[in-house]
Parts: structure tokens; sequence; C-alpha cells
């Protein structure tokens, strides 16, 4: 059985209540029964959210260790923790899937959120589709990465 893990950052555990004019009114716990819902027979969809940025980064050395390809949604990390965008490059730099994903599109946002000290080491960016950015990037992992045993 193969496993994605999708992890998401600060204030991502607020969704349906956080500015749903540009997050929706969605949920977590409906994020991850849409993946559960839409990934392949076999394949575990490990949802998980944190506002500490350590955690975060613990989670990233777990997906290097175990070759977990990762669906990354940094949040406010996104624009500036050098720290998060090291970790996401040793998932990468090993050989494993990471893409970031963005509810919003943060190019058509504030100035500040333009942008990403992640993306220049992930292997793919995806934003602005509301949760179909998190569905795109598991139908990318689930057909260009080998299911694992």
């Amino acid at each position: 059985m193969s496993t994605v893990l999708v992890l998401n950052g600060p204030n991502l555990g607020r969704l349906g209540s956080r500015e749903p004019d540009v997050y929706g009114s969605a949920d977590l716990d409906q994020l991850r029964a849409m993946l559960t819902r839409a990934a392949p027979a076999g394949t575990t969809v490990d949802v998980r959210q944190t506002d500490d940025e350590a955690e975060l980064i613990h989670w990233l050395y777990e997906a290097v260790d175990e070759r977990i390809p990762v669906i990354l949604n940094p949040a406010a990390f996104t624009h500036y923790s050098y720290a998060l965008r090291d970790a996401a490059a040793l998932v990468t730099k090993a050989g494993v899937t990471l893409v970031e994903v963005h509810l919003s599109n943060p190019h058509a946002r504030e100035t500040f959120r333009h942008t990403s000290v992640v993306s220049a080491v992930a292997t793919g960016v995806i934003a602005g589709f509301g949760f179909d950015s998190y569905r795109l990037a598991l139908d990318f992992i689930a057909r260009s990465v080998p299911a694992t045993a």
C-alpha cells in the first residue's frame, strides 16, 4: 500500500471559518474526505496540519526517510521560511516528489504573497483552484510515482 503525505501549515486548521471568501467554506475534515475518495485504490492519504514550523520540518524528514511523496501547503511559511525550504529540498533531492499547493492564487493577492521560497525546490506548484489544487497534485502523484509496498 502506498501513502501520500498531505502537509498543511499555519492557520489551515481554521479552514471553513477563516476568510471563506478566499479559502472557501469547507474545512480540513472535508479536504481529508475528498482526497480519500479521490485516491487510487490502495493509496492512503495522510492529511496533517500544524501551526508549528519545526513539526512541519520533521514531517518532511519523515517523507525523506520513508520515501513518501508529499503534497505541501506551506501557508504563511511559503514566503519566508528558509528552514522549511531547506527541508523541502531534502525531499526532492532524495528523488521524492513534493508538490507545493495553495488554495488561492498567491499572485492575485497582496504583493508579499507573490514570493515562495519553497517553489524553486518543489517538483511542481499548483495554486488557485481551492481543494482541487490538492486533488490535481494527488492525481499527478498517482500517475507519476510508482506504488510502494
